[in-house]
């Protein structure tokens, strides 16, 4: 099958890589070089221009936000074919992603919303989550595109009910983490070691990702390596408050989990990984994991 990926990121790189196993894979990303050493050093073939993307019969789109990906779709659109399959795996807006589809459509485009969840490792390993929006004819031809990049592919609705169920989700983890590190910083207090109110935990009621994979190496460890940024992670919760907003539903700790991400963000930058809200926790209470 022909394939066109759209977006080379720390994410996308490794998923082409696994498309490209079985599939006749052309790469494009916004900074050329990056597409060039993918094509040198797996095979895939380098688009010479973004249109030449349109002659694939299936499209990925791999990028940082909804905003980008419009920004890709404008330029194919006058090139794009009926019957072409277009899989946004951007962890994106759903409200936008429902927009792009009619846009598609118009040209007998499907369109298949697929954020995934596994983080680089699982990008990897070719062991993502990936949860899909559309109809089910055209999930299933995702399917067998994606099969090579997850070990969960999980059809949860119409077009944007992928990217709705992906925020939502970084929405909870984002708040486990921090009330998580909320708990250890007082056991810290309280002169409980950090490795022992560690074990309690995950031996008790309070365990949860969090606490059992992402925050012992941070916190006992002290070593904070960028897995996902924060500047993505403040985005999906922000998308997931406003996705409360538009049905009158009342979410007050998804509200606060936004506040205290966007005010993280603010305090740590943009190249902060989305764990270091912990060192939020700590210097509100002036101190530190140290």
């Amino acid at each position: 099958m022909k394939i066109a990926f759209i977006g080379l990121g720390a994410m996308g790189y490794p998923m082409a890589r696994h498309l490209s196993k079985e599939h006749d894979v052309t790469v494009w990303n916004r900074t050329r070089e990056k597409a060039e050493r993918h094509a040198r050093e797996h095979g895939t073939k380098l688009a010479n221009d973004l249109a030449e993307c349109a002659n694939a019969e299936v499209i990925v789109t791999m990028l940082p936000t909804s905003k980008e990906v419009d920004e890709i779709v404008d330029p194919l659109l006058p090139h794009l074919k009926t019957g072409t399959l277009w899989i946004d795996a951007t962890s994106g807006d759903p409200n936008v992603s429902r927009e792009t589809e009619k846009r598609l459509a118009e040209k007998g485009v499907a369109f298949v919303d697929a954020p995934v969840t596994g983080a680089v490792v699982g990008a990897e390993n070719a062991t993502l989550t990936i949860m899909m929006g559309g109809r089910a004819e055209d999930v299933e031809r995702a399917k067998e595109v994606l099969r090579l990049n997850g070990k969960t592919l999980i059809h949860v609705g119409d077009v944007g009910a992928g990217h709705a169920i992906k925020v939502l989700t970084n929405s909870i983890m984002g708040a486990t983490v921090w009330i998580t590190s909320e708990c250890l910083l007082l056991a810290k207090r309280l002169g409980i070691d950090i490795k022992t109110a560690l074990e309690v935990t995950n031996a008790g009621s309070g365990r949860s990702n969090a606490s059992e994979n992402l925050l012992p190496m941070r916190l006992r460890d002290h070593k904070w390596p960028l897995v996902f940024k924060l500047a993505h992670h403040d985005k999906d919760i922000r998308i997931a408050n406003a996705l409360s907003h538009q049905q009158h539903a009342s979410t007050p700790m998804l509200a606060l989990t936004q506040q205290l991400f966007t005010a993280s963000l603010n305090e740590l930058g943009e190249g902060a990984d989305y764990i270091e809200v912990a060192k939020i926790v700590a210097k509100m209470n002036g101190t530190s994991w140290d």
